[in-house]
């Protein structure tokens, strides 16, 4: 049986001007206007800031709802403010010269942001064979999914010396697995399947074989979202290796699907751009 999503708001299935608190068991009597959530704190910045910004760092509200405009055709209706809610993610990738760990603002379609995403479990030997080295592949990464007040709600685990063949197992923040993203194929366009269970629930497919726009589809292969990759500026992509995306979520999903359909950007980020 699937699991039910976490709490949170979500469109009333009965007005959708109206937004209802689920508890994660049942819906309350609980509801309020759908209307955007008010600006949350970002998370701290780290020490590499000041660098972030001079490349065109993210987390700007005009650069976000830019992205939203020029890959989503503009805002999307509908919204419950949170993670697994919204219809439309902005996951930008902190912009540094030296990428030792991956690191993403994850934002609603207006430039708020709802989260982020950061490699944990690094030790220093390990940042220095990433810093000295190309081979990513050799290396196990390990990625927290957090809300807007830092509270971890997925992990991402890649094992190490996956480069034909990488998974990524997504995790519970209690570390219960949810389900795996694997590379289907390793020539032409790229495929990865969401597998649950054994048994394949959904996918991304590879527009073209330079990735930069994937279908997101369910069992039947009826698409259920679109990952776009955001080109943003000649000085960026020569000085760093930041990427940034845009999902659209076409229709609510239920777990562990919409759970898949979170991890999805970060987990192609870091099983394919990286190999």
């Amino acid at each position: 049986m699937n699991a039910p999503p976490p709490p949170g708001w979500y469109p009333d299935q009965a007005d959708p001007r109206y937004v209802r608190w689920w508890d994660g068991r049942q819906w309350t009597q609980q509801v309020q206007p759908a209307r955007p959530p008010q600006q949350r704190p970002a998370p701290p910045q780290n020490d590499a800031s000041a660098i972030e910004l001079a490349l065109g760092g993210t987390g700007d509200a005009a650069s976000v709802r830019d992205q939203v405009q020029r890959h989503a055709g503009g805002p999307a209706g509908g919204g419950g403010g949170t993670l697994f809610s919204e219809p439309v993610l902005v996951i930008n990738q902190q912009a540094k010269l030296v990428e030792i760990s991956n690191e993403f603002g994850i934002f609603d379609q207006h430039g708020r942001q709802l989260g982020s995403c950061v490699q944990y479990g690094q030790n220093a030997a390990q940042k220095a064979f990433r810093f000295l080295s190309k081979a990513d592949s050799l290396l196990t990464v390990k990625l927290q999914i957090k809300d807007a007040h830092g509270n971890p709600v997925l992990l991402l685990h890649r094992p190490a010396a996956t480069m034909f063949k990488p998974a990524i197992h997504v995790q519970r923040p209690d570390g219960a697995e949810i389900g795996t993203i694997k590379l289907a194929n390793f020539w032409g366009k790229a495929r990865l399947n969401f597998e649950v269970g054994g048994q394949v629930c959904g996918a991304m497919i590879a527009e073209n074989l330079r990735g930069w726009d994937l279908r997101l589809v369910d069992h039947q292969e009826q698409q259920i979202g679109q990952i776009s990759k955001s080109w943003e500026g000649l000085a960026k992509a020569v000085f760093t290796t930041a990427d940034n995306y845009v999902l659209q979520i076409f229709r609510p999903l239920q777990d562990p699907l919409l759970s898949m359909v979170i991890a999805s950007a970060m987990a192609f980020d870091t099983a394919f751009k990286q190999r």
